[in-house]
């Protein structure tokens, strides 16, 4: 079958624009909880996890026929690891994702009349929260390899669902996304992240991404089932997907 892959500068401008409407959403809801919960942390988490949580499950199926709607580093980088997608189509987009999340990040600041930028103060440090950030990034890819083998169609729920009890669950409060981490960084509210301790989160992510993707390489394979990735990161499979479907009618 000859599928038409969507040229890159479209895929990478897809990342970048669902990346800034993801980080617009974390912070700026991180603000609008804070401001609103009257000095109740857990309302505002709360208030910050369910528009997260909702926000991704409106990004993933907008923007992944086009790009297979990453908005992670780790994401795309796993995925060129599986063979989804060419190597050097990673570097456009992971920039496109960084200039994504700090356009999103402006965005957010903007909106509730704070500095575009503004380096963060919120400690987040030591072996406990980084430990944190291993165990979400490997559970968020250990849900999109292990759901979307199956159906693609679950991931964008999956991944919303996931995100939203990691918040809960881990002490870090489940950046799980090198860019989402590095913006965050220039936004002094409640979603933030001091500066200082950026490399080791983005250390821990990339680490927990690459442990799942190989575990799930090797249960896919363990179980008989094909070894070629057929996930919504993986924008062929999903044009695929959608061209059989035409054809049977449904």
């Amino acid at each position: 079958m000859n599928i038409r892959r969507p040229t890159l500068d479209r895929r990478v401008a897809a990342e970048a624009l669902g990346t800034a409407m993801l980080l617009a959403a974390v912070v700026g809801s991180g603000i609008m909880g804070e401001r609103l919960a009257g000095g109740n942390v857990a309302v505002a988490l709360l208030a910050n996890t369910l528009a997260t949580g909702a926000a991704l499950v409106a990004l993933i199926p907008t923007f992944g026929p086009i790009s297979g709607a990453h908005f992670n580093p780790a994401v795309t980088l796993a995925d060129a690891f599986q063979g989804g997608l060419r190597w050097h189509d990673v570097l456009p987009y992971v920039i496109a994702q960084i200039a994504g999340a700090f356009a999103g990040v402006a965005a957010a600041n903007l909106m509730f009349g704070e500095p575009v930028f503004f380096a963060s103060h919120h400690a987040r440090a030591g072996g406990a929260q980084v430990f944190s950030e291993f165990v979400a990034t490997f559970g968020l890819l250990a849900v999109i390899w292990g759901c979307a083998r199956l159906n693609a169609t679950r991931v964008p729920f999956a991944v919303a669902a996931y995100i939203t009890a990691a918040y809960w669950f881990t002490a870090s409060t489940s950046f799980a996304n090198p860019a989402v981490t590095l913006a965050r960084s220039a936004s002094d509210t409640f979603a933030g992240i001091r500066p200082a301790d950026v490399p080791a989160f983005i250390a821990a992510q990339l680490l927990g991404a690459g442990a799942a993707t190989s575990l799930f390489r090797w249960l896919a394979s363990g179980s008989g089932s094909e070894t070629v990735p057929a996930t919504v990161v993986h924008t062929d499979a999903i044009v695929a997907e959608r061209s059989a479907r035409q054809r049977g009618g449904h």
